[in-house]
């Protein structure tokens, strides 16, 4: 091994692929939700391995324009979506010789939560909003059925402390469509007075002065998600209340 001078001197002369470097992306799991169920991007892939499967949206680090892998994450929704979010969160990192038959393969995974979106549609990639029911028992590309349930299994625990619900419906929003996206995710209803002292008590919403009308019924407050409020956890879960 030569004896280098400096660190400077050292890294001059280092070369990465010296030694074998793992495949590394970034995956994502894009919830939203849409006619009264909680969907999941997928994406046809046109290229092999897996050609014409659905995997989650996802791709390799670009190591010119990522400075890190949010970056990656980000720029994987917008490409996908056309649109920013309001929630992205990283899950886990996986990792090992199997999930990838090009090689060893590593990947950073990130859920995201969005408001309803018509999906950008290209010449060459085929995306779809697909309800969680159907996309988790779908033969998908690599080992994404299982990134699908982590990310699954990790919001419906979440919804119970957090208000991450309120980043998939469009704001101004009514106190009655956030409880309806807590329960889309949770799977069942949950108790009005109840879910709203919880509310009211922790001061998270922002209400806007405007007014929706919802049915038949007295005309309903709108609200927003205070900034601050944005990773709030409460102290209780929601159905120990």
């Amino acid at each position: 091994m030569p004896n280098y001078l400096s660190e400077a001197e050292y890294l001059a002369a280092y070369n990465i692929h010296d030694y074998p470097v793992p495949l590394a992306s970034v995956d994502v799991c894009i919830f939203t939700l849409h006619q009264q169920s909680l969907k999941v991007l997928l994406v046809k892939r046109k290229e092999y391995p897996h050609k014409d499967r659905w995997a989650l949206a996802g791709g390799f680090i670009d190591i010119q324009q990522d400075t890190h892998l949010e970056h990656t994450a980000l720029r994987t929704l917008v490409k996908k979506t056309g649109v920013t979010t309001p929630y992205l969160e990283q899950l886990a990192t996986i990792g090992n010789n199997q999930r990838d038959p090009r090689g060893w393969s590593m990947t950073a995974v990130y859920f995201a939560m969005i408001p309803h979106v018509e999906l950008l549609q290209t010449g060459t990639e085929l995306s779809q909003w697909s309800d969680v029911s159907l996309a988790i028992n779908l033969d998908l590309a690599f080992d994404h059925r299982q990134l699908l349930q982590l990310a699954l299994e990790r919001v419906r625990a979440k919804v119970l402390y957090s208000l991450i619900p309120a980043h998939l419906i469009s704001a101004p929003f009514t106190l009655t469509e956030l409880q309806r996206a807590y329960e889309i995710i949770m799977g069942h209803e949950i108790e009005k007075k109840s879910f709203r002292r919880r509310l009211e008590r922790e001061q998270v919403l922002h209400e806007t002065g405007q007014i929706k009308q919802e049915g038949a019924g007295r005309p309903a407050a709108l609200y927003t998600l205070k900034p601050e409020c944005a990773d709030f956890n409460f102290k209780r879960q929601l159905e120990s209340e």
